[in-house]
C-alpha cells in the first residue's frame, strides 16, 4: 500500500521538476518569455537559441539539478531500503514525476519544455555510469553536427541498449524506463525530426546568440 510519505515525495518531485527555470530566468533578467520565441519550448536549448549562453547555461544547470534532486528524494525522505528493487522503482517513479513536472509545469500554465536536460539529471540519479556514457554520446553528436535535437534523440535511443547490453541490467523496471525514455524523446522531437529531414533544423552556437 502506498504511504503518505511516498505520495508526498512524488508530489514534491513533480513540483521540483516543474520549476520553470527558462521562463523565470528569461522574464526576470531579460524581460522575455522564451516560449514566445524560437521553438516555443521552455527548456535550455530554446533559451540558448533565444537569449544566448548567459541565460542558457544557468537554465541547463538548473534543469539537470532539479531532475537529480527529485530522484534523491528516495534517499532523503523515502522509506525504502537502498539497493532493493523497491528503492530503484521508487527512484524511477520520482524521476517520471519530475519529468512530467518539467513538461507540464503547474507554475506557468502547464507549458514547459521537452525535458532532455531534466532527464539527464534523472539518469544521473538512477544510474550514474550510464548517464556519463549518454552525456559523452550527446556531446560527440552535438559537437560534430551542431544539432541538440539529433544528439538528444541518438542519446535517448542509446540509453536502453547501454543499460541492458553494456551494463547487463536485470531490473525489469529500469529496462522498461529506458525504453520509455527513448520513445518519449522521439515523440517530443517529432517536429525536430521533420525539420532535420527538410534541412531546416536550427543549430546551436554555445558561444553566442544565433
Amino acid at each position: 500500500m502506498i504511504s503518505y510519505i511516498t505520495i508526498g515525495c512524488l508530489m514534491l518531485a513533480y513540483l521540483l521538476g516543474a520549476i520553470p527555470s527558462a521562463v523565470w530566468i528569461g522574464q526576470t533578467f531579460w524581460g522575455v518569455d522564451v516560449r514566445e520565441y524560437g521553438s516555443g519550448n521552455a527548456g535550455a536549448t530554446n533559451t540558448f537559441r533565444v537569449l544566448g549562453p548567459r541565460a542558457g547555461i544557468p537554465v541547463l544547470i538548473m534543469d539537470i539539478c532539479k531532475g537529480w534532486l527529485a530522484v534523491q528524494l528516495a534517499t532523503f525522505l523515502g522509506s525504502y531500503i537502498p539497493g532493493t528493487q523497491q528503492f530503484v522503482n521508487f527512484k524511477l517513479a520520482l524521476g517520471v514525476a519530475a519529468l512530467l513536472g518539467h513538461i507540464f509545469p503547474v507554475y506557468v500554465g502547464f507549458r514547459g519544455g521537452k525535458g532532455v536536460a531534466t532527464l539527464l539529471g534523472i539518469l544521473w540519479g538512477v544510474h550514474p555510469p550510464a548517464a556519463l556514457i549518454c552525456l559523452c554520446i550527446f556531446l560527440v553528436v552535438f559537437l560534430l553536427t551542431g544539432y541538440v535535437s539529433l544528439g538528444s534523440m541518438i542519446t535517448a535511443v542509446s540509453f536502453p541498449f547501454i543499460i541492458m547490453l553494456f551494463f547487463q541490467n536485470t531490473v525489469a523496471s529500469m529496462n522498461i524506463f529506458g525504453m520509455a525514455v527513448a520513445i518519449l524523446v522521439l515523440v517530443t522531437h517529432q517536429r525536430n525530426i521533420e525539420r532535420l529531414f527538410r534541412g531546416e533544423e536550427s543549430k546551436i552556437n554555445l558561444f553566442g546568440k544565433k
